[in-house]
C-alpha cells in the first residue's frame, strides 16, 4: 500500500458549509424512508454548494451518496462514474475515510453486479483506509462477509459478521447493529439454525422500524420470509414476502423486488397454484433480467424449472434448467468466490431427475419395457467408469441413457408391443424413433452433448446400424457405451416377442456380435456388467 495519508489541519468552515450539512443530512433521511426523488435533489444541491464554496469533503461525501442511490435506481454507469470521483476527490484531499467510504461503495456495485473478484479487492483496500472509523469498518467487514457467504465459507462469514457487530458497537451505531444482525440472520440460515436465524431477524428489524430505515424492514421481511417457507409456514411467508414486496416498489428496488417475487412465487408453487406461482416467477426472473442480477436470474429460473417438473412440463423445464445452468456457469468462469459449485450440484441434481420421470412416464405403458432406461443408465454409468471417463462424461451418459428412447412415443403401439416379428415396413418405422427423439428436443439446449447419443445408440462399428450407418471412429463413445448396455438389457428381460435370455446366453450373444463395438468399449463391459456377480455389487443409480 503507498505510504498513508494524513488529515489536512483543521480550517474555519465556509459560510456554505452548515447548510451543506444539513442538506447531506435530510438527504440521508429521505434515502432511509424510500424518498429518492427528494434524497437526489437534497444531495445534487449539497454538491452544487460543495463546488461553489470550495468545501471538499462536502462535495466527495455528496457525490458518493448521490452514486449509490443512482445505482439503486438503475444508474450504474453515473453512480460509478460520482463514486471514482469521490475517490479522488477524497484522496487529494487527504481523507482516508471519506476514500474509504467511496471505496466502500465501488466494492457494492462489482457485489451486485456478480464481480466478486473485484468486489473483494475493493473492499480489502476500503478496510485498510478505514483503520480509524469503527462504523466504516463495521460495514465493509459485513460486505466481505457476504462474499465469504456467497462463497460458502459460513464460517468465515461468521467472523466477518461478528467482526461487524462488535466495530458497530464500539461506534455506538444502533443502526449498524441491525444491519450485522440482519446478516447474522442469512448465516443462521444457511447453517440451518431457523429459530436463531428468526431471532436475528426479529431484532434486526425492531431496530431498523426505530430508526426508520424501510429498506432494511424489507429485506428483513423477505429473508424471514423464506425461513417461514424453509418450516412450511407458508401463510406467514406469503405474508412477509409481500409486505416485503409494497416496500421495494415504494423505494422502487427492481432487483430486491425480483427477490421478493421469488418466495412468493415458491409459496404458490408449494401450495398448489401452479398459474400464480408462474405469473411470479417470472415476473422475478424478467426484474433480474432487466437489473442484471445473474444470480438472482439463475436462481429464479431453477425455482420455475421445479414449478414445471410438478406439472409435468418436462420439456419447459429443461429448458429453464438449461438457462440456469448457463448462468450459473458463467458466475462460476468470472468469479472465482462465488459458491455456485453447490447450486450447480443441485441444479444438476433437479435435471436428472426430470430427465428421469420423464423417461419413466414414456415407457410406463409398456409393462415389458418398464424400467429399461433406469437399468440402461445403471449399465452405462458402470461401463463408463471401467472406461475411466470423467463426472461429466458419466453425467451426460446417465442423462443420455434416460432418454434415448424418448421418441418412441411416436411410435404406434401395435408396433411397439408387437407379439411377433415385425414387418420390413414395421422395422423402418420401429428405426426412426432415433430421428424422432432429437426432433422432440430440438427445442431444448442441455450443457451435456446429450442428442448424439439419443440419434446413434442405434450405430455399429461395422456400419450395419441406424439411422446414418455411421462406421468406426463417426460414433461417438457415449453412443458406442449405451448400444452395448442397451442390446444387453434388451436381451436379459422379456419382450412382447420373445421370453428372457439366460445372463450366461446374453453375455454369449455380445460375443458372437462384439463387432458392432470398439474393442475398449466391449472390454469395459465385459470388465463391468459382464464380470462374474457383477449384479450384486451394481451401484444404484441416483
Amino acid at each position: 500500500m503507498d505510504e498513508p495519508l494524513s488529515r489536512p489541519p483543521a480550517r474555519l468552515p465556509h459560510p456554505e458549509l452548515r447548510p451543506a450539512g444539513d442538506l447531506l443530512r435530510a438527504g440521508r433521511a429521505h434515502d432511509r424512508a424510500g424518498r429518492l426523488d427528494d434524497a437526489v435533489a437534497a444531495y445534487e444541491k449539497a454538491v452544487q454548494i460543495g463546488e461553489t464554496s470550495g468545501e471538499r469533503a462536502v462535495l466527495v461525501e455528496a457525490q458518493r451518496r448521490l452514486g449509490v442511490v443512482h445505482y439503486r435506481r438503475n444508474n450504474p454507469v453515473e453512480a460509478k462514474e460520482l463514486c471514482r470521483k469521490s475517490y479522488y476527490g477524497a484522496l487529494a484531499m487527504g481523507d482516508l475515510i471519506l476514500a474509504g467510504e467511496a471505496l466502500n461503495s465501488l466494492g457494492g456495485f462489482e457485489f451486485e453486479a456478480g464481480h466478486m473478484v473485484a468486489a473483494r479487492t475493493t473492499y480489502e483496500k476500503a478496510l485498510e483506509l478505514a483503520f480509524s472509523s469503527e462504523e466504516l469498518r463495521g460495514r465493509i467487514e459485513q460486505n466481505l462477509g457476504s462474499i465469504a457467504t456467497l462463497h460458502g465459507d459460513y464460517a468465515l462469514a461468521l467472523t466477518h459478521y461478528q467482526r461487524s457487530l462488535e466495530a458497530f458497537s464500539e461506534a455506538m451505531d444502533e443502526r449498524g447493529c441491525a444491519l450485522a444482525y440482519h446478516n447474522l440472520g442469512l448465516i443462521s440460515t444457511h447453517q440451518g439454525d431457523l429459530e436463531a436465524a428468526e431471532q436475528h431477524y426479529t431484532r434486526s428489524a425492531t431496530i431498523a422500524a426505530r430508526f426508520g430505515d424501510v429498506h432494511l424492514q424489507g429485506l428483513c421481511n423477505l429473508n424471514h420470509a423464506e425461513v417461514c417457507h424453509s418450516r412450511q409456514q407458508y401463510g406467514d411467508a406469503l405474508r412477509r414476502a409481500e409486505v416485503a414486496l409494497d416496500i421495494f416498489e415504494q423505494l422502487g428496488a427492481r432487483m430486491d423486488k425480483s427477490a421478493a417475487y421469488k418466495v412468493i412465487g415458491m409459496v404458490f408453487r408449494d401450495t398448489g397454484r401452479p398459474v400464480l406461482a408462474e405469473q411470479r416467477l417470472r415476473a422475478s426472473v424478467d426484474l433480474a433480467m432487466e437489473t442484471g442480477w445473474v444470480l438472482g436470474q439463475a436462481e429464479s429460473s431453477r425455482e420455475l424449472a421445479r414449478l414445471h417438473q410438478m406439472v409435468g412440463r418436462n420439456q419447459d423445464a429443461l429448458v429453464l434448467l438449461n438457462s440456469a445452468h448457463q448462468l450459473f456457469k458463467g458466475i462460476e468462469a468470472r468469479v472465482e468466490l462465488v459458491d455456485v459449485s453447490k447450486k450447480m450440484g443441485t441444479l444438476e441434481e433437479t435435471f436428472l431427475a426430470v430427465v428421469r420421470e420423464w423417461g419413466l412416464s414414456i415407457e410406463s405403458s409398456d409393462p415389458y419395457t418398464f424400467g429399461h432406461c433406469e437399468r440402461v443408465a445403471t449399465y452405462a454409468v458402470a461401463v463408463a467408469e471401467a472406461l475411466g471417463l470423467d463426472d461429466m462424461q458419466k453425467t451426460t451418459l446417465r442423462l443420455g441413457a434416460y432418454l434415448h428412447d424418448v421418441g418412441k412415443v411416436r411410435v404406434p403401439h401395435e408396433i411397439l408391443n408387437k407379439p411377433g416379428r415385425l414387418t420390413d415396413d414395421e422395422f423402418e418405422q420401429m428405426k426412426l424413433h432415433t430421428i424422432h427423439g432429437v426432433e422432440l428436443l430440438a427445442g431444448v439446449e442441455f450443457p451435456w452433448d446429450l442428442k448424439p447419443l439419443i440419434r446413434w445408440h442405434h450405430e455399429k462399428l461395422d456400419g450395419t446400424g441406424y439411422p446414418d450407418r455411421l462406421r468406426g471412429d463417426e460414433i461417438p463413445l457415449g453412443a458406442q457405451v449405451i448400444c452395448i448396455v442397451d442390446v444387453f438389457d434388451a436381451l436379459t428381460t422379456t419382450r412382447s416377442y420373445r421370453p428372457a435370455m439366460t445372463r450366461e446366453v446374453s453375455l454369449a450373444e455380445l460375443e458372437r456380435c462384439r463387432k458392432w463395438w470398439r474393442p475398449d468399449v466391449f472390454q469395459a463391459f465385459m470388465s463391468s456388467v459382464g464380470a462374474p456377480g457383477w449384479q450384486d455389487r451394481a451401484p444404484a443409480v441416483v
